[in-house]
């Protein structure tokens, strides 16, 4: 192993140190709900603006974020987003009523929003066009984790520790991979020239997103798609995201430049990786409510749908690697047909079958998964100029966001429209439909990369897509 490769690893393992916190604490906290509902005497409501709150203001962060490396640095953004998470995670750990864990939690959602975009940047910087794919599945290992990991281990540390070490575990996690960032990762290049900030584009287009996100958690919620609390923030994003799309276009430097899209392997590589998201939070949320259903508690629910998570971390890497030598568009078009196997396989589950076979379906949709997500990151950060890398990687994380909250919200409504045991059928057949269009979608993705690739100017890309 080569002195680069070695300090590569390293710079990896201390970038997805400091990432990880933010992806577990998502999921974790939600399982706290009831205890936090006791210890405070609150509403189950209002304990759930908790995770909301972290949840939005991430999405409200993202956007900026991609201008911010631009003007301040990837390495000083990422101390500083490190700084505020564990702000915010020690502030959480010692608050004394609902409302006080709520603004803290606001406080670690600006670090998260910081942190979650910078991560893909980082490791897309490092890894260079040639080595994307094996960096990026790395990343989607521990994003495929995450979902799975976050509810069982904050049920570990709720039992054995109490709800405050749900966030100040995080403290000696946070700290370790600071000091470690401060060595590892590289010294930031002086900047050539500082772009304003979109102002008018950020007040569009991130509460745009963070009001998209909220319609579709209280459709989840609610159960129902046509309640004020769903269509009041779905209206305020439309008519924010439709009025920032004539800004953007206007504007010299818009905070995310709209003719990326123009680009047919940036706009395929991004509506893969948001149907991604659906496929994946489809089935990650109606396989514990069908393991729930057959009398399993909520622990034993989370480790049955452990192979889901498993498949796809063990997929992403070799899938990533591969997709260096061959491309992306053949591993995806072979990860989009096992996992619409495995959806499909969840049809002919019943409510009396043995828990082997679901978590056997759960495991080959990982699988397959794998083999979608981390390929097409690959893709796009081979084809991505390097300075639009930041902006490209906000639109990529809000996207595959949207698409998690978007499966969630349509397995609640299924569920609560026909029930239990035929929703869970309807949910497998919707479920194969996203991963069918997937399997669709595969053929716009760029194909084999070329020998010795290097990203192509800005101009290029922006150029080509206005023709």
């Amino acid at each position: 192993m080569t002195h680069d490769e070695d300090r590569l690893r390293w710079l990896i393992g201390v970038i997805l140190l400091g990432g990880i916190m933010g992806i577990l604490d998502g999921t974790m906290v939600a399982v706290a709900a009831d205890t936090l509902t006791v210890e405070f005497g609150s509403s189950l409501s209002a304990v759930g603006w908790v995770s909301t709150g972290y949840l939005l203001t991430l999405t409200v962060t993202i956007p900026v974020t991609g201008w911010a490396v631009g003007r301040f640095g990837a390495k000083r953004l990422w101390l500083a987003g490190l700084l505020l998470f564990l702000a915010g995670s020690l502030a959480s750990g010692m608050a004394w009523n609902v409302g006080s864990l709520i603004v803290f939690r606001v406080v670690q959602g600006l670090g998260a929003g910081i942190l979650d975009p910078l991560v893909l940047v980082l490791l897309a910087r490092a890894a260079g066009p040639a080595r994307a794919g094996r960096v990026m599945g790395t990343m989607a290992a521990v994003l495929s984790l995450g979902p799975v990991l976050g509810p069982v281990v904050g049920g570990l540390v709720l039992d054995g520790l109490g709800w405050r070490w749900m966030f100040l575990i995080n403290l000696p996690i946070g700290m370790a991979a600071f000091l470690l960032a401060l060595r590892l990762i590289p010294a930031d290049e002086p900047a050539t020239r500082r772009t304003p900030l979109d102002v008018v584009g950020l007040a569009l287009l991130g509460p745009g997103f963070a009001a998209a996100g909220l319609a579709l958690s209280q459709t989840a919620e609610q159960a129902r798609f046509t309640t004020w609390q769903t269509l009041t923030p779905l209206a305020v994003s439309l008519v924010l995201l439709a009025a920032y799309a004539p800004h953007a276009l206007r504007s010299r430097s818009p905070l995310v430049d709209l003719r990326l899209f123009g680009s047919r392997g940036f706009a395929a590589s991004v509506g893969v990786m948001a149907l991604t998201g659906v496929a994946m939070y489809t089935v990650l949320f109606v396989l514990p409510l069908h393991f729930q259903q057959q009398g399993h508690g909520a622990l034993t629910a989370g480790l049955l749908v452990a192979p889901l998570g498993l498949g796809a971390a063990a997929a992403s890497p070799i899938a990533g690697r591969f997709s260096d030598r061959i491309g992306g568009r053949t591993l995806v078009r072979a990860g989009a047909l096992a996992a619409t196997a495995g959806t499909l396989a969840l049809i002919r589950v019943g409510p009396d079958d043995p828990v082997r076979w679901p978590a056997l379906a759960g495991l080959v949709i990982g699988l397959g998964l794998g083999c979608v997500g981390a390929p097409t990151m690959g893709a796009l950060y081979r084809t991505l100029p390097a300075p639009l890398v930041p902006q490209g990687s906000s639109v990529l994380y809000m996207l595959n966001q949207l698409g998690a909250s978007a499966g969630i919200a349509v397995v609640a409504l299924i569920i609560e429209t026909v029930g239990p045991s035929t929703g869970f059928h309807r949910v497998a057949v919707f479920g194969a439909a996203v991963t069918a269009v997937i399997l669709l979608a595969a053929a716009l993705l760029p194909g084999r990369p070329a020998p010795e690739f290097t990203n192509p100017p800005a101009e290029a890309v922006t150029e080509g897509a206005l023709r």
